[in-house]
């Protein structure tokens, strides 16, 4: 049995760094630090795990982005991950995730695919929708927030944990599916992945390779716009309350002040 895996990965702006929106109010991907979404490594580390019970299974991870945006692609390859695409298209900037669904949607035709493996949510957007969207534009199932996923006889099964109870999920493939941060620890890259990823083939596909019109996609395409953008003020400095005797009074007549008590 061959089995073809996709994974959708996204390169995101580093939460630790300063982040930001360009003139053109879109997010600046180019000029911040970047790279691999921590919730789409839960959807590399799932869709290895599904690969290794079945021989000539093959993963694909799959991403959308400027230059840098190949980073992620590496770092996925470099956990095992047998090959990449890199969709690159200056067309694409500024789309939301209805453009970016469609972008997806016609690269992942384009490899061909039995299973599609997503994370969560992006940790810049944090939607969490697209695999949603991408599974309706595909015409196939969708299996969604999973913290456990297994394949069984051409069928995918999954747990989604809620509030009160569990649920068991399952759809006969081709399907996507999305995982959760429960799903299971990502393997981090060895040396040797390293190494091995710099010699694993990651093709590039624009906008035309896709058969797409750049008027689909970007900020024509868009069903959301950013209108207006207002930094956070900076913060001011707090409140010392230095203890000579009465520092509990002064912090409680500050917390009732501001009606913390």
């Amino acid at each position: 049995m061959s089995l073809r895996i996709v994974v959708c990965v996204k390169y995101v702006p580093d939460a630790s760094g300063d982040r930001g929106f360009g003139e053109d109010l879109v997010v600046d991907r180019v000029g911040v630090d970047g790279l691999l979404s921590e919730l789409d490594e839960y959807a590399v580390e799932q869709a290895l795990r599904l690969a290794e019970g079945v021989d000539g299974a093959e993963v694909t991870v799959l991403t959308v982005g400027p230059e840098d945006a190949r980073d992620a692609v590496r770092k996925a390859l470099s956990m095992g991950v047998d090959r990449g695409v890199h969709v690159e298209d200056e067309g694409v900037r500024g789309s939301d995730v209805m453009g970016t669904s469609l972008v997806v949607a016609a690269a992942v035709e384009k490899v061909g695919f039995d299973l599609v493996v997503c994370g969560m949510a992006s940790t810049d957007g944090v939607m969490g929708v697209l695999p949603a969207l991408l599974a309706e534009r595909l015409g196939v199932a969708q299996v969604t927030l999973l913290s456990e996923v297994s394949l069984v006889d051409g069928v995918v099964v999954g747990r989604r944990d809620g509030d009160a109870a569990s649920l068991v999920l399952e759809a006969p493939l081709p399907a996507v599916v999305s995982v959760t941060d429960q799903s299971g620890e990502a393997r981090y890259p060895s040396f040797k992945g390293i190494m091995a990823a710099k010699k694993k083939p990651v093709t590039s596909w624009d906008l035309d390779d896709l058969g797409l019109d750049a008027e689909q996609v970007g900020h024509t395409g868009a069903w959301t716009t950013v209108d207006e953008v207002t930094a956070r003020p900076a913060r001011s400095a707090g409140t010392i309350v230095k203890d000579e005797g009465e520092g509990g009074r002064q912090i409680a007549d500050y917390l009732a002040t501001h009606k913390f008590i």
